[in-house]
């Protein structure tokens, strides 16, 4: 069950009810009051920033790149999801309760715009084209059972998939942070320069 706590016009607003409330998630619109540019993904990543322990899920018309990695990069749980594609209730609730419990969910589509084929020099370069499948589907917040099923594959074959990527990445077991998310950002990274 989820309780709405605050509902807002705009992104100053918006703040003020996440400091206020201290809700477990926010779901914002990219584009608010007063210019409807970017003022909501502005928020977004705010919110990350100053209270990650707020999940936030940030709806969209179209794929706004320009904050999209430091929400990613905020250690909260984080969402980013295309509005014409969250037409399945059960779906976008799952993507709510994902992101709400500290995960991701971030639209294929946002995935496919944001991952473009890494340079040359890159360390992304080293990934197969199998690899870069598994970590965009990293990206979009599955879990291996997640990408087995959507590619196919045993999840014994996606933990090697996932295992080669964070090696090639230099991830080790002793590496801070998460090395999925670490991974994800990684790539993500790579796309946006």
């Amino acid at each position: 069950m989820h309780e709405v706590v605050g509902r807002v016009g705009d992104a100053e607003s918006l703040l003020a009810v996440v400091a206020e409330h201290e809700p477990d998630l926010a779901i914002v619109d990219v584009r608010m009051p007063p210019t409807y540019e970017d003022e909501g993904m502005r928020a977004a990543a705010e919110i990350g920033r100053l209270r990650p322990q707020t999940a936030v899920l940030v709806l969209s018309q179209h794929v706004e790149s320009r904050h999209a990695v430091d929400l990613v990069g905020s250690g909260g749980g984080f969402g980013y999801l295309l509005k014409d594609r969250v037409l399945d209730v059960d779906e976008f609730l799952d993507a709510v309760d994902r992101v709400g419990n500290g995960g991701s969910a971030l639209d294929p589509e946002v995935v496919k715009q944001l991952l473009t084929p890494p340079g040359e020099d890159d360390a992304l370069a080293e990934l197969t084209p199998r690899e870069r499948e598994v970590l965009g589907l990293m990206a979009e917040g599955r879990t291996n059972a997640g990408i087995a099923k959507q590619l196919w594959l045993t999840e014994k074959t996606v933990e090697t998939h996932v295992s080669s990527i964070l090696g090639k990445l230099g991830l080790s077991h002793e590496a801070e942070g998460h090395r999925r998310v670490l991974a994800v950002l990684a790539y993500l990274r790579a796309s946006v320069v």
